[in-house]
């Protein structure tokens, strides 16, 4: 059985919440130097151009991921733990994004929303400046659920059936959507590629996730049975496929709104509104942050769990 990617799942959870991301040298962010270099190369304003793109980087680095695990796998099975273990703490962002939304939170329940505007930006591309307290907390615990199925869930789900080559391939997907996948005029269709993959590889973790957050909401003092219903509800008026999923499930878990006008650089979006009842607060982002590290750790031990209860035995 592969006991040494099960351990090694486990050991990245445990070392992203104990130590959070590397201080210096972050795969992460050596990835996204060498994506902007290509870029540079490669961008034309034509689909084709992304779709090389794409699939260079992520191609290439899950290749280097394949590597990587079957020298460990040779290794055996304290070996091919060691490596999934560090690239499990590489890929997740589950400590960081704990550390932001708790940052948020701080700064609004001390009533510094110029701080808050500022430190905004951290968790995702909106226009702050005209956000009141209210926008600044509701755009907080949208990108705590949104984040939490990309940076947590996602990369756990293809790291158990794929190991050290699915969390490797998907955080490279994940991260060009990132850079490259919004509908700016410059990205329309250099980035569609990026985009398209992002949306398929989280079509099923999006929804795992989404359950989870169900599951997980009494832990936290929220409604699994609003969580469901939420979920089933308002989830596919979302513009995201996969986005809306945990949203809506994290509106009905804290049984607040999310949705409404929401403002990026580049547009302006209606989104739906998700969920019933007050708007968010500050203690709805602290409470968003607690949910989010359950269901890391949840989707962890899952993650392990599945690959002793269905991997297969090595020839």
């Amino acid at each position: 059985m592969r006991a040494g990617r099960a351990v090694g799942l486990l050991l990245g959870v445990a070392a992203d919440a104990a130590l959070g991301d590397p201080r210096r040298g972050h795969p992460v962010a050596g990835f996204g130097r060498l994506a902007q270099t290509a870029e540079r190369v490669l961008h034309r304003d034509e689909r084709a151009a992304g779709v090389l793109y794409s699939g260079l980087l992520v191609g290439g680095t899950a290749a280097l991921g394949v590597l990587a695990d079957r020298a460990a796998r040779r290794g055996g099975p304290a070996a091919e733990a060691a490596v999934t273990a560090l690239a499990t703490w590489a890929v997740l962002g589950g400590a960081s994004l704990a550390d932001e939304g708790t940052a948020m939170g701080r700064l609004l329940d001390a009533g510094d929303l110029d701080g808050a505007r500022g430190r905004l930006a951290h968790l995702c591309g909106r226009e702050a400046a005209h956000l009141d307290e209210q926008g600044l907390a509701r755009a907080t615990v949208e990108s705590l659920a949104e984040n939490t199925s990309d940076a947590v869930v996602a990369p756990l789900v293809w790291g158990a059936v794929f190991g050290v080559p699915g969390l490797l391939g998907y955080r490279a997907a994940n991260t060009l959507d990132a850079m490259v996948g919004h509908r700016s005029p410059h990205y329309l269709r250099f980035g569609w590629a990026s985009a398209r993959l992002d949306d398929a590889l989280n079509l099923g973790p999006a929804r795992l996730a989404a359950v989870l957050t169900a599951l997980c909401a009494p832990v936290v003092g929220g409604s699994a049975g609003g969580a469901w219903r939420t979920w089933r509800r308002d989830a596919s008026a979302h513009p995201s496929p996969n986005a809306g999923q945990i949203e809506a499930a994290f509106a009905g878990a804290l049984q607040i709104r999310l949705g409404g006008r929401t403002v990026y650089g580049h547009t302006t979006e209606q989104r739906p509104i998700m969920g019933e009842g007050r708007t968010a607060d500050a203690g709805d982002v602290r409470r968003s942050v607690e949910l989010s590290r359950v269901i890391g750790s949840v989707t962890g031990a899952l993650a392990a769990v599945a690959v002793v209860a269905f991997g297969v035995r090595r020839g």
